[in-house]
């Protein structure tokens, strides 16, 4: 076995000074994993992004390296440049870019209508220190009706200037391996790190799925409907099949895992212990 797989770990910005101190909990919890680095994902708005800014101030504060989440989404190139001279000063060099969910009732989607035009403007007024990550759809974007259109708009956007990707959850290792074959296949060479998404509450991850086209593999959906409100049940469960998914992944020689922690460290610390971290 070569090296461990990286880990990495994903927050939302908490809207409480209460759920803002849990989450420096959490954060001191799963630094002990040893993480390249912790993300904050980003709300469209200012104060929102006001928010993402604090929490990843507070993430620094605590000598660990955070990486915000970009959308362009509504974004003017001046005010993008003014965020991402903020994060400069800031000593944020890793940052994660996305196109991002237009708002209910926008109509415009700003300066940048892709991903890629966002990876280009921050390579261009950044330069090559900053660590650029982009988001992959392993089962193709839920927007994309054809999936090799899909693929094309990835490999597009990674050499706009990504380092690497990160994908949304999955549950089914062969839709990782199969996506990744086919971009490398379009001349990507860049590491694709899983998203990996612990099951904390099952419906709610099963809303999630359904509204992004993820595949849940029939045996689990069969099986957590089955335990109905047994908590214990389901938690057990869902450790055992997100951990031999990982173990799928680890065989076939994942680079990284990126875990979307729904701002908890539990499920997450249970995993990477299984796996040997």
């Amino acid at each position: 076995m070569g090296a461990m797989a990286t880990l990495s770990f994903e927050f939302f910005p908490p809207n409480t000074p209460v759920g803002g101190e849990k989450l420096k909990t959490v954060v001191a919890e799963l630094a002990a994993l040893k993480p390249e680095y912790f993300s904050v994902t980003y709300g469209a708005g200012g104060s929102t992004r006001d928010k993402t800014l604090a929490t990843v101030r507070d993430i620094a504060a605590m000598g660990h390296e955070a990486a915000p989440h970009l959308s362009c989404v509504g974004g003017t190139r001046d005010g993008l440049a003014q965020i991402l001279a903020t994060y400069r000063a800031q000593g944020i060099r890793r940052i994660v870019a996305l196109r991002g969910d237009l708002p209910s009732g926008t109509a415009t989607a700003g300066d940048f209508r892709h991903a890629n035009e966002l990876v280009e403007f921050i390579r261009a007024t950044q330069g090559p220190d900053w660590h650029i990550d982009v988001a992959a759809y392993p089962e193709y974007h839920p927007q994309q009706r054809y999936a090799k259109r899909d693929l094309e708009h990835f490999a597009h956007k990674v050499r706009a200037g990504a380092d690497s990707a990160i994908t949304q959850f999955f549950f089914n290792p062969d839709a990782y391996f199969n996506f990744v074959d086919e971009v490398r296949r379009l001349g990507v060479t860049v590491p694709i790190v899983a998203g990996i998404m612990p099951i904390h509450n099952y419906a709610r991850i099963a809303q999630f799925a359904q509204r992004d086209g993820i595949e849940i593999p029939r045996w689990v959906a069969l099986k957590m409907e089955g335990f109905m409100d047994d908590a214990a049940a389901v938690r057990q469960f869902g450790i055992e099949v997100v951990t031999r998914l990982c173990e799928r992944l680890i065989a076939g020689g994942v680079p990284g895992f990126h875990f979307y922690t729904l701002n908890q460290s539990g499920l997450a610390l249970e995993i990477c212990r299984r796996l040997g971290y």
